[in-house]
Protein backbone atom coordinates (compact mmCIF):
# COMPACT_ATOMS: atom_id res chain seq x y z
CA UNK A 1 0.00 0.00 0.00
CA UNK A 2 1.33 3.06 -0.40
CA UNK A 3 1.72 6.28 1.72
CA UNK A 4 -0.04 9.33 0.68
CA UNK A 5 1.78 12.58 2.39
CA UNK A 6 -0.36 14.49 4.09
CA UNK A 7 -2.28 18.24 3.23
CA UNK A 8 -1.81 20.51 5.58
CA UNK A 9 -4.76 20.63 7.69
CA UNK A 10 -5.84 24.37 6.63
CA UNK A 11 -5.57 23.52 3.38
CA UNK A 12 -8.49 20.48 3.99
CA UNK A 13 -10.33 22.22 5.78
CA UNK A 14 -10.60 24.67 3.29
CA UNK A 15 -10.85 22.08 0.85
CA UNK A 16 -14.07 20.42 2.91
CA UNK A 17 -16.39 23.90 3.66
CA UNK A 18 -16.40 25.21 -0.30
CA UNK A 19 -18.66 23.61 -3.12
CA UNK A 20 -17.64 24.46 -6.47
CA UNK A 21 -14.13 24.05 -8.29
CA UNK A 22 -13.50 25.04 -11.76
CA UNK A 23 -11.94 22.20 -13.91
CA UNK A 24 -9.42 23.30 -16.70
CA UNK A 25 -8.74 20.91 -19.58
CA UNK A 26 -6.82 21.04 -22.51
CA UNK A 27 -6.68 19.45 -26.14
CA UNK A 28 -5.01 20.39 -29.39
CA UNK A 29 -4.16 23.40 -27.48
CA UNK A 30 -7.51 24.69 -26.99
CA UNK A 31 -8.38 25.27 -23.37
CA UNK A 32 -11.80 24.60 -21.59
CA UNK A 33 -13.33 25.14 -18.54
CA UNK A 34 -16.37 23.94 -16.76
CA UNK A 35 -17.77 24.75 -12.96
CA UNK A 36 -18.51 21.53 -10.79
CA UNK A 37 -19.80 20.80 -7.29
CA UNK A 38 -17.42 19.09 -5.52
CA UNK A 39 -16.26 17.08 -2.11
CA UNK A 40 -13.26 16.29 -0.64
CA UNK A 41 -11.83 13.09 0.33
CA UNK A 42 -8.78 13.50 2.64
CA UNK A 43 -8.02 10.37 3.43
CA UNK A 44 -7.23 9.53 -0.38
CA UNK A 45 -6.55 13.31 -1.29
CA UNK A 46 -9.56 13.06 -3.96
CA UNK A 47 -11.76 15.50 -5.07
CA UNK A 48 -15.19 14.12 -6.33
CA UNK A 49 -17.73 15.51 -8.58
CA UNK A 50 -20.49 14.23 -10.80
CA UNK A 51 -21.19 14.19 -14.33
CA UNK A 52 -22.41 12.94 -17.55
CA UNK A 53 -20.14 11.33 -20.61
CA UNK A 54 -21.49 13.73 -23.14
CA UNK A 55 -20.06 16.79 -21.64
CA UNK A 56 -17.34 18.42 -23.05
CA UNK A 57 -15.03 18.52 -20.33
CA UNK A 58 -15.57 14.65 -19.51
CA UNK A 59 -15.01 13.90 -23.58
CA UNK A 60 -11.89 15.92 -23.24
CA UNK A 61 -10.52 14.10 -19.82
CA UNK A 62 -10.82 10.64 -21.43
CA UNK A 63 -8.46 11.78 -23.59
CA UNK A 64 -6.26 13.81 -22.26
CA UNK A 65 -6.71 13.11 -17.89
CA UNK A 66 -4.52 16.09 -16.67
CA UNK A 67 -6.23 18.59 -15.24
CA UNK A 68 -5.75 21.74 -13.34
CA UNK A 69 -8.71 23.58 -11.62
CA UNK A 70 -9.41 26.51 -8.75
CA UNK A 71 -11.52 26.69 -5.86
CA UNK A 72 -12.62 29.63 -4.33
CA UNK A 73 -14.82 30.41 -1.32
CA UNK A 74 -18.30 30.33 -2.10
CA UNK A 75 -19.04 34.02 -0.44
CA UNK A 76 -15.75 36.25 -1.31
CA UNK A 77 -14.42 38.84 0.97
CA UNK A 78 -12.62 40.86 -0.71
CA UNK A 79 -10.46 41.56 2.19
CA UNK A 80 -9.28 38.11 2.89
CA UNK A 81 -8.45 36.13 -0.15
CA UNK A 82 -8.50 32.36 -0.37
CA UNK A 83 -8.27 30.31 -2.93
CA UNK A 84 -6.84 26.97 -4.08
CA UNK A 85 -4.83 26.15 -7.37
CA UNK A 86 -4.75 22.61 -8.17
CA UNK A 87 -3.39 20.28 -10.54
CA UNK A 88 -4.36 16.41 -10.67
CA UNK A 89 -5.30 13.43 -12.80
CA UNK A 90 -9.24 12.53 -13.62
CA UNK A 91 -10.36 9.79 -13.96
CA UNK A 92 -14.22 8.08 -13.22
CA UNK A 93 -14.84 6.74 -9.72
CA UNK A 94 -13.96 3.04 -9.54
CA UNK A 95 -13.60 -0.17 -7.19
CA UNK A 96 -12.78 1.05 -3.57
CA UNK A 97 -12.20 4.95 -5.10
CA UNK A 98 -16.47 4.51 -6.23
CA UNK A 99 -17.17 3.53 -2.49
CA UNK A 100 -15.15 6.18 -1.54
CA UNK A 101 -16.85 8.86 -3.78
CA UNK A 102 -20.22 7.52 -3.12
CA UNK A 103 -19.67 8.15 0.82
CA UNK A 104 -18.32 11.50 0.03
CA UNK A 105 -20.15 13.21 -2.70
CA UNK A 106 -23.09 11.70 -1.67
CA UNK A 107 -22.80 12.96 2.23
CA UNK A 108 -22.34 16.34 0.96
CA UNK A 109 -24.83 16.58 -1.97
CA UNK A 110 -27.78 13.32 -0.95
CA UNK A 111 -29.79 15.60 -3.73
CA UNK A 112 -27.71 14.16 -6.08
CA UNK A 113 -28.63 10.68 -6.22
CA UNK A 114 -31.52 11.38 -8.06
CA UNK A 115 -29.36 13.03 -10.83
CA UNK A 116 -27.94 11.22 -14.35
CA UNK A 117 -24.41 10.79 -14.05
CA UNK A 118 -21.02 9.32 -13.10
CA UNK A 119 -18.85 9.93 -10.45
CA UNK A 120 -15.48 11.17 -11.07
CA UNK A 121 -12.14 11.59 -8.90
CA UNK A 122 -9.37 14.01 -9.61
CA UNK A 123 -6.20 12.65 -8.18
CA UNK A 124 -4.68 15.96 -6.50
CA UNK A 125 -0.47 16.58 -7.74
CA UNK A 126 -0.30 19.07 -6.39
CA UNK A 127 -1.92 22.22 -4.27
CA UNK A 128 -0.99 26.04 -3.86
CA UNK A 129 -3.57 27.94 -1.46
CA UNK A 130 -3.58 31.45 -0.86
CA UNK A 131 -4.84 32.40 2.48
CA UNK A 132 -4.21 35.89 3.42
CA UNK A 133 -5.47 35.65 6.91
CA UNK A 134 -2.74 33.82 7.16
CA UNK A 135 -0.64 37.42 6.39
CA UNK A 136 -0.68 39.43 2.53
CA UNK A 137 0.21 36.88 -0.04
CA UNK A 138 1.00 33.52 2.27
CA UNK A 139 0.65 30.45 0.07
CA UNK A 140 1.35 27.05 1.54
CA UNK A 141 2.63 24.66 -1.17
CA UNK A 142 1.61 20.82 -1.23
CA UNK A 143 2.57 18.60 -3.66
CA UNK A 144 2.37 14.61 -4.04
CA UNK A 145 5.19 12.26 -3.06
CA UNK A 146 6.84 10.93 -6.29
CA UNK A 147 6.10 6.99 -5.73
CA UNK A 148 9.28 4.80 -5.88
Amino acid sequence: MNKINEIDKRICSFLSAHTNLTLAISENNQPYCANCFYSFAEKKNLLIFKSNFDTIHIAIALRNNKVAGTITPDKLDKTRIQGVQFTGEICQAKGDNLTTAKNSYYKKYPFAIAFAGELWTIELYSIKFTDNKLGFGKKLLWRKEKEH
